[in-house]
């Protein structure tokens, strides 16, 4: 599972470099700037940026392709419905933003560890103590909420394969509820780890 977003990979270059408040920030402005792309050739602009970021960064393909498989599963049936909507141009803009902003975070966990990305967010809430805010605990919250994504996906990959091993057809509803338990049960494990630590408000 190394393409999963939440996971860090090492390596020297400029990316990797650059500081977490500077790629925390451009993350913000584009997802801020994503509301002013109207056009394909924009749409495809910024995907061809966002992608040059990953060749820079020296990402595998094959990294980026395990990161993007299950945006498809939303990705797909969303543009066949917006070309029937809206017309193939705003579809290729809706989708093409959405795969954009995607790979954008992508990128900036796959090269910046969780913990500097953490030590931002708690300073940037250090003004926040005076009227109650933990900047610790939402660190935490944030920390977890990172690492829960690779688990949730990891989870899926397991259920899919114990339905084909069973020779059971795609369903739905037989995917989501051992899907859904086995989170329940993830979470319900992870919360009494935090309250054995003394985290259990």
């Amino acid at each position: 599972m190394t393409g999963v977003i939440g996971l860090y990979r090492p390596g020297v270059s400029a990316l990797h470099r650059m500081s977490a408040e500077t790629k925390l920030a451009v993350l913000v402005v584009g997802g801020a700037g994503s509301v002013f792309v109207r056009t394909p050739a924009v749409t495809a602009v910024s995907l061809a940026v966002v992608l040059l970021g990953h060749v820079v960064a020296r990402i595998p393909p094959r990294v980026l392709w395990d990161s993007l498989r299950p945006v498809l599963w939303v990705a797909v049936p969303l543009a066949a419905f917006q070309v029937l909507v809206v017309g193939w141009a705003r579809a290729s803009v809706i989708v093409g933003v959405i795969l954009a902003l995607v790979m954008l975070a992508n990128l900036v966990t796959l090269t910046t560890r969780t913990t500097d990305l953490v030590d931002v967010v708690v300073r940037l809430l250090r003004p926040l103590r005076f009227p109650g805010v933990n900047p610790e605990r939402v660190a935490l919250m944030l920390n977890l909420g990172i690492r829960a994504v690779p688990l949730v996906i990891e989870l899926a990959a397991e259920v899919r394969d114990a339905q084909h091993a069973r020779g059971h057809a795609a369903s739905p509803r037989a995917f989501a509820v051992p899907l859904i338990v086995g989170a329940l049960r993830r979470s319900e494990e992870i919360g009494d780890a935090l309250a054995a630590r003394g985290f259990e408000d």
